[in-house]
């Protein structure tokens, strides 16, 4: 999915920002939906939130984003998804990130 593969060069970048922006035009249309596609969107989308507020400086805030990620990002909804590989893949990204970056 290119927007996936977008979403992770931003994030290489360091453009969390523009991450989240590239994820929110999938997951806008769809936002009222509460499937498991819909909501792992939102906390991949919390992600880029977590880390563009960590970059501000801003830790605590960014720490309590990152539980958001954690709540809508899990292994249940990442295997009840057609898209289950490619997500799982994007959730061992974030998480190396996220570890380098010692939020937690």
């Amino acid at each position: 999915m290119k927007e996936i593969e977008k979403f992770k060069e931003l994030i290489n970048l360091e453009e969390y920002y523009n991450a989240h922006e590239a994820l929110e035009e999938l997951w806008f249309p769809i936002r009222k939906s509460k499937d498991n596609y819909c909501l792992l969107l939102k906390g991949f989308i919390n992600a880029a939130v977590s880390l563009e507020l960590h970059k501000r400086g801003k830790i605590e805030q960014s720490k309590k984003i990152y539980l958001i990620y954690k709540k809508y990002v899990n292994s249940k909804r990442l295997e009840l998804i057609k898209n289950e590989l490619e997500f799982k893949n994007l959730k061992k990204f974030l998480d190396l990130i996220f570890k380098y970056k010692n939020i937690h």
